[in-house]
């Protein structure tokens, strides 16, 4: 066996400067150490959500699932002009300590309603409503302030390790639901959420604030959610990427669904397995989310790619015989899922004026969060009528068409620059 040489230990030390290098600021590592803790927390509270209602509040309903989804991720799309406006107008770092504060209020009084055996499915119903509505404000202020940590030289890589960060909570969050849930129950899962809210809130406070890249601010008059909108039509790359984010989003982004049904129905197993699988994926998503930190600037045809990749990915999990092999491709999809909503990220804000960020990051999050759940019920009501193999199916079908959009894009695109010549 050959010893690594001198070049290569350096290559891979600056290999790794470059994945991490956004650490190397103050106010994003202690942004990041709190954002982490936080991620912990949903997660764990996603998993208990789902799991008081498939199998407590029903009888392992798919489209209540879908319904929960629909409430809690569809507000950003009727609240977009204002969240998208607000984010432009006013601090953000302030903006955050009120939103991070309202969902952690929103944890805890969801939490006590379980603890107390007074739940009932229209109660989690009105709170998955209201943390939707908060989100709605909170999404596009969170990725934007991303900027004002590291600045736009340092933003793909940023956003990257968001990801990484969040889906390492991911592995952590999900597997411990399994193991809390049978021993606490679902109702302390939303408690712990509720605390986990305190880390992101003191990382807000401890950050050094002239440190902070401030954008120009939009004027308090005269700005609205209309001038992204025209933003975005002037802008055809921007447009596509959109597009394509909408049909992923909407068909294919159900994990919920995906895997606890086929945790349930398919391999007949419990909360750990539900557990299990989702850390699986998520394992996936770290992979990917350090992937593209390592990446320079991300171009279109990633995005073409990884939508495919995401489309065969979702085939393969359809047809997977066991809980093993299915658990093994959930790791490729994560890859797969997190390049491509990573990538367009980084692609959007980078290509999107620092004044008008704001307001094309609201519609990206209105289509990221609003509409998967646009396409929850659906994907859930073929979970139930037809199997969970064939809702993978339908996320297997909107990676295809969003490549075969992107493909047809490029082609117009090329004949026209040829056509100019």
């Amino acid at each position: 066996m050959t010893s690594a040489t001198p070049t290569s230990i350096a290559g891979i030390q600056a290999r790794l400067q470059r994945t991490f290098r956004s650490l190397n600021q103050y106010n994003y590592r202690v942004w990041a150490v709190g954002s982490f803790v936080s991620n912990v927390g949903t997660w764990m509270q996603r998993i208990a959500q789902d799991w008081l209602v498939l199998t407590q509040l029903t009888e392992h309903s798919g489209t209540a699932v879908g319904v929960v989804m629909a409430l809690q991720f569809g507000p950003p799309i009727v609240l977009m002009p204002l969240a998208g406006t607000v984010a432009d107008r006013f601090d953000r770092r302030k903006l955050l300590l009120l939103t991070q504060s309202a969902m952690a209020a929103t944890a805890l009084g969801l939490g006590l309603l379980v603890i107390t055996g007074l739940v009932t499915l229209w109660q989690v119903y009105l709170f998955a409503g209201l943390m939707g509505c908060i989100s709605a404000f909170d999404a596009p202020v969170r990725q934007t302030f991303v900027a004002e940590l590291v600045g736009d030289d340092d933003l793909p890589n940023a956003v990257a390790l968001n990801s990484t960060l969040f889906n390492s909570a991911q592995l952590i969050g999900p597997a411990a639901a399994g193991v809390l849930i049978g021993a606490l129950g679902t109702g302390w899962l939303f408690i712990i959420n509720s605390l986990s809210f305190i880390a992101v809130l003191t990382s807000l406070r401890k950050m050094r604030t002239s440190e902070l890249r401030h954008p120009p601010r939009a004027s308090t008059s005269g700005v609205t959610m209309t001038d992204g909108l025209r933003y975005v039509r002037r802008k055809p790359d921007l447009m596509i990427a959109l597009i394509m984010l909408f049909l992923v989003g909407t068909y294919g982004l159900n994990f919920p669904i995906f895997i606890s049904t086929m945790s349930v129905t398919t391999f007949q197993g419990g909360a750990h397995l539900y557990g299990v699988l989702s850390s699986a994926m998520a394992a996936g998503s770290v992979l990917g989310a350090l992937l593209a930190a390592g990446r320079e600037h991300p171009r279109l045809t990633l995005l073409a790619a990884s939508a495919f990749g995401f489309g065969l990915t979702c085939t393969l999990a359809a047809v997977m015989p066991n809980v093993w092999s299915f658990g093994l491709t959930l790791v490729a999809l994560g890859v797969m899922a997190q390049t491509f909503t990573t990538s367009t990220n980084s692609l959007v804000q980078l290509r999107t004026d620092p004044a008008m960020r704001g307001r094309v990051m609201a519609i990206y999050m209105a289509i990221f969060l609003g509409c998967t759940p646009l396409g929850a019920p659906l994907v859930g009501w073929v979970a139930d009528a037809f199997g969970p193999r064939w809702a993978l199916g339908v996320g297997a079908a909107s990676g295809f068409v969003a490549t075969l959009l992107a493909v047809a894009y490029h082609r117009a695109r090329t004949a026209t620059t040829r056509a100019r010549r």
